[in-house]
């Protein structure tokens, strides 16, 4: 993570937390099923959101330095640690 996007990144996540406070509100009044449904797929994309930028930004930042390094141990354990996690993005 660089530090031009850590301020943007925590105030997405900022808001994802008031997001889902303000679903456990809802929750707590019993509204309509619906509409906390949807809340809740408001939070998943807005997640997601937050996932993607940080995905780009270790592949812009650390895969990208490590393949200019010319290190091969450290490529392959860049490229090991990504397709850890697309593995587990697809599960």
């Amino acid at each position: 993570m660089t530090q031009d996007n850590k301020p943007k990144l925590l105030n997405r996540l900022r808001r994802i937390e008031g997001q889902v406070r303000g679903v456990a509100r809802m929750v707590e009044e019993e509204r309509y099923c619906i509409d906390v449904l949807t809340q809740v797929g408001a939070i998943r994309a807005a997640l997601s959101r937050v996932e993607s930028e940080m995905l780009k930004a270790h592949l812009d930042h650390c895969i990208e330095s490590a393949i200019v390094s010319g290190d091969v141990n450290e490529q392959r354990k860049k490229a090991g640690e990504l397709i850890e996690l697309l593995d587990r993005a697809t599960r």
